[in-house]
């Protein structure tokens, strides 16, 4: 049987097999997005050191139908026989996953003279399904983003949620405020490790930030695989980077300087300078320009309210208001960014503390502090994506081996991944309809290289691919590591440097896919 991943809503082996004694022909729709889809094929093929050839005589058509289906995005249809390779959808991107499921049937070159015939018929649970990158505490070349991209798109993830701005660094390039390139995207030494007494810092300049040509890059790299790349933009906490170089939008004046360490600071955006909304408006007004896709993110968690109620500004613009408290004023702020955000046709996301004080009209929720989050924003109507610390933070460790390397804290390996529910038992059936979906998030203050990064990423990432795109009743982890075993090598050729101690919990021989 091959050994797909995230497994197929339906899997059918049928009779005969599909000889790979000559280069592949590829045809597709005759459109802009047939050749380009086409073009990627051709480029993955050789990637695997297969031919692909327009005097081919193993046939590979790629062609958009009219399905009568009420899944839109991703459906798609594989079929493989005798005459070759079968391709369709009603979609450019079910097209494009329907090349990756193929790409997976592909015996490793030399390995097998044939493709094992199939008739494959899937498409996704959830519409959101998502892989973060956290590159504010240790920074990442484009290239290695577009590296990651690949990998997620590879997993049929359509979401790249790209942490941007933190307390230890400003990472986009934001014309209007030269200084948050100049002076934001650097600190001026890293903590060595986790914080102890005292703590010990490695005195190294170190910084980086993405020019918007690079974020554009990105952005139609990510397009042309049917990812689309949400910003973050960290808002009201989370901003003491910024305020290093624009110290007037704070509540004291500062001075500041960008974090150091990790954790949560005490200064914050102040609320009550009509300045603040400025600047975050002309910030977003460019982000938005660089973002096409629906959403921006904006943060909103762990903001400390002590300088706020110290802050005169602050207090008056609370009683001119009427806010009773400073969770309010958070919602307040969180409020006049969305409205901002939708005049830009942008729908915004925050984690699940802008619940506190009440929740933007429009808003949707991720929930990371376990569920209750994403629970009471879908009873309220609003949109929901389950991220629980406990399932979905790649920044914990995943084997209690010794030698794995520093991580924040916990324990998530791939078993306790794999077991996750997006939808909790706590709502009905027409409030389960509000959770989008997953995303598994890579905070990196212990991640500092690229490699590092694949290894904490997978394989976990392909349990939660398993999580978001296959049916809920056909999920079996032990089935799931069958699979896996074979799809490892398939993470070899890519160059993902994955952990590799899942293999301890192999008990079955690997099968030619």
């Amino acid at each position: 049987t091959p050994s797909i991943i995230p497994k197929p809503v339906f899997l059918r082996v049928t009779d005969g097999a599909l000889k790979l004694s000559s280069p592949f022909k590829i045809t597709g729709p005759s459109t802009e997005e047939g050749g380009r889809l086409a073009g990627l094929l051709e480029e993955s093929l050789r990637s695997r050191n297969y031919e692909a050839d327009p005097g081919g005589a193993v046939p590979v058509n790629l062609t958009m139908v009219s399905y009568d289906s009420a899944v839109k995005e991703g459906f798609h249809q594989v079929v493989v026989n005798d005459f070759g390779v079968q391709i369709s959808s009603n979609t450019g991107a079910g097209l494009f996953y329907g090349i990756q499921t193929f790409l997976q049937l592909l015996p490793e070159k030399g390995t097998s003279d044939r493709i094992a015939p199939v008739n494959i018929i899937d498409y996704p649970r959830f519409p959101y399904r998502g892989l973060h990158l956290d590159v504010s505490r240790h920074f990442f070349p484009a290239s290695f983003i577009k590296q990651y991209i690949d990998w997620l798109a590879f997993h049929k993830f359509n979401y790249f949620h790209w942490h941007l701005t933190d307390d230890q660094g400003w990472r986009i390039e934001i014309k209007k405020y030269p200084e948050l390139q100049k002076i934001s995207s650097t600190r001026k030494e890293t903590l060595i490790g986790h914080a102890g007494i005292p703590e010990n810092f490695d005195g190294t300049l170190y910084g980086g930030f993405y020019t918007q040509e690079e974020i554009r890059e990105v952005v139609a790299y990510a397009a042309a695989r049917y990812v689309t790349v949400v910003p973050e933009i960290e808002m009201p906490g989370h901003a003491l980077a910024a305020l290093t170089a624009y110290p007037s939008l704070g509540c004291t004046g500062g001075p500041y300087q960008v974090g150091t360490k990790w954790g949560v600071f005490q200064d914050v955006f102040c609320a009550g300078k009509e300045e603040t909304f400025e600047f975050l408006s002309n910030v977003l007004d460019e982000v938005v320009s660089l973002f096409p896709g629906p959403y921006v993110h904006v943060g909103g968690d762990e903001c400390p309210k002590d300088r706020w109620k110290e802050c005169p500004r602050c207090q008056k613009r609370m009683k001119t208001e009427g806010l009773k408290d400073e969770h309010e004023l958070q919602s307040y702020f969180i409020q006049r960014v969305e409205k901002f955000l939708n005049s830009r046709d942008r729908r915004l996301i925050g984690w699940n503390e802008i619940l506190e004080g009440g929740l933007a009209p429009n808003a949707t929720v991720m929930s990371w502090q376990g569920e209750q989050g994403g629970i009471t924003a879908a009873k309220q109507q609003h949109d929901v994506i389950m991220t629980p610390g406990g399932w979905c933070y790649f920044d914990h460790y995943q084997d209690t081996t010794k030698g794995e390397p520093l991580a924040f804290g916990g324990f998530t390996p791939v078993s306790k991944v794999y077991s996750y529910e997006p939808v909790p038992s706590a709502l009905s059936t027409e409030e389960a309809k509000h959770v989008l979906g997953s995303q598994a998030n890579l905070w990196t203050e212990y991640v500092t290289s690229p490699e590092h990064a694949a290894y904490m990423a997978y394989p976990r990432a392909c349990a939660l691919a398993e999580v978001v795109w296959s049916p809920k009743a056909a999920r079996d982890y032990q089935d799931f590591l069958n699979r896996l075993q074979v799809h490892l090598p398939r993470l070899d050729k890519m160059g993902i440097n994955y952990a590799k101690h899942i293999s301890k919990e192999f008990t079955t021989k690997p099968t030619n896919p």
